[in-house]
């Protein structure tokens, strides 16, 4: 293998949302011995950079679910940014409806003023009306969600629109079980959009053109490596397209049963280096 490419969210962080001494000290190792190392994330590139300030590793980054991808050094590689009226029109929908939502964009992840308050709302609606949930685990998805870095608060989805701001993201989070299927059936099948999800609670809007396996693919083409000189790990539906589409692929144990049955190997959870020793077992 010469390349592997590697979810964040549940794959190469841990439960803290950082980078454990394992995984680093793999990454760093395969990067000696010549393997590009490509991180696929859902997440926007600016948080990307932060989360890998203190390493003395820059990889190549595919960001916002494949719709932007930049270069080791830092250049924008290549960019699908959602149309901006079909992208102001599915936020007016998600505003009207009291979705929480963010909006990946070139400098910022753009929020309502109020989104927090409503996910809040939502959390104790749910505790409320069914006491046995796993409290902790609520807790734990919106400190994920909250974790991310460049949040800018706005007034209203207009202010996202009239910006100049390339649109790259659109992401939709809810604990309201009937609220997440409305809004997944609203979208499923836009053809302007490609529908994923990252996690239990969300799904997310990217151009119908961009996907983590398609910038995978462009990477590889522009590296001249065949895609079966590649590998991927994941843990997610995100994560699909690119597990699909690497010569190798690589499950994690926490993931979602779609990613296990479509993956070649099944490593350790991301509390136990799962993406470390996933790296190893394809490129020891």
């Amino acid at each position: 293998m010469d390349l592997i490419a590697i979810d964040l969210d549940g794959t190469l962080l841990n439960k803290d949302n950082s980078i454990s001494d394992g995984n680093a000290e793999a990454l760093k190792n395969a990067r000696e011995n010549g393997v590009e190392i490509v991180i696929a994330t859902g997440r926007a590139y600016f948080d990307v950079q932060k989360i890998f300030s203190s390493l003395p590793l820059q990889p190549w980054v595919i960001s916002a679910n494949g719709a932007v991808i930049h270069t080791p050094d830092g250049t924008l590689f290549e960019e699908k940014a959602l149309d901006r009226e079909d992208a102001g029109e599915a936020l007016e929908w998600l505003e009207q409806e009291d979705y929480y939502y963010e909006v990946f964009s070139g400098s910022s992840i753009y929020t309502p003023q109020n989104g927090r308050e409503l996910l809040h709302v939502e959390m104790d609606r749910l505790l409320s009306a069914n006491p046995e949930t796993d409290q902790q685990s609520l807790r734990h998805a919106l400190d994920k969600q909250f974790s991310q870095n460049g949040f800018a608060f706005v007034e209203s989805y207009e202010e996202i629109v009239e910006s100049k701001d390339p649109i790259y993201n659109i992401l939709a989070f809810t604990f309201d079980l009937d609220k997440l299927e409305k809004g997944r059936e609203k979208f499923r099948d836009h053809p302007s959009f490609t529908m994923v999800s990252s996690a239990e609670h969300n799904f997310e809007l990217e151009d119908h053109t961009a996907s983590k396996g398609s910038a995978l693919k462009s990477v590889a083409d522009h590296l001249g490596i065949p895609m079966d000189r590649t590998a991927a790990v994941g843990d997610s539906h995100n994560d699909l397209s690119m597990l699909k589409a690497a010569g190798r692929s690589a499950a994690m144990e926490n993931a979602v049963r779609d990613v296990k049955e479509a993956s070649d190997y099944i490593t350790k959870s991301n509390d136990e280096d799962g993406a470390a020793y996933a790296i190893t077992h394809y490129f020891s």
